[in-house]
């Protein structure tokens, strides 16, 4: 397997891991570096955002990720692609699409997710 494949092979699990609330592959995909920029424009480290996806604060009914475009930089790799989702988050419901980038690494042979960042389309 390419690393282009091997990158959306991760990508796509962490795309299921939302679906099914699989919050320990989440945690193994985030490198212990991982940050993500919210939509406000806050910062968020692996410790908060692995605990907003906590099943009793997020359920989600949609998590759909398609348009990837996987580009390989030695043991980077940069994930652009679309997402889509409905759920509910703390008790309110969702129902978006986003354009997203996700900056993977490969360390020890594993390649982890070290940012990531989403802008909702409209």
């Amino acid at each position: 397997m390419d690393a282009v494949q091997e990158v959306l092979t991760v990508e796509r699990a962490w795309t299921e891991a939302h679906l099914h609330g699989d919050v320990q592959t989440l945690e193994e995909i985030m490198a212990f570096d991982y940050v993500k920029i919210e939509s406000d424009g806050s910062l968020s480290d692996k410790n908060s955002t692995l605990a907003s996806y906590q099943p009793d604060r997020r359920v989600w009914e949609v998590a759909h990720g398609d348009e990837y475009d996987v580009r390989v930089y030695g043991d980077t790799a940069l994930v652009i692609g679309r997402w889509t989702a409905r759920g509910t988050n703390n008790g309110q419901p969702f129902d978006y699409a986003a354009r997203f980038f996700s900056v993977y690494v490969r360390r020890n042979g594993l390649w982890q997710m070290v940012a990531e960042q989403s802008t909702e389309i409209r």
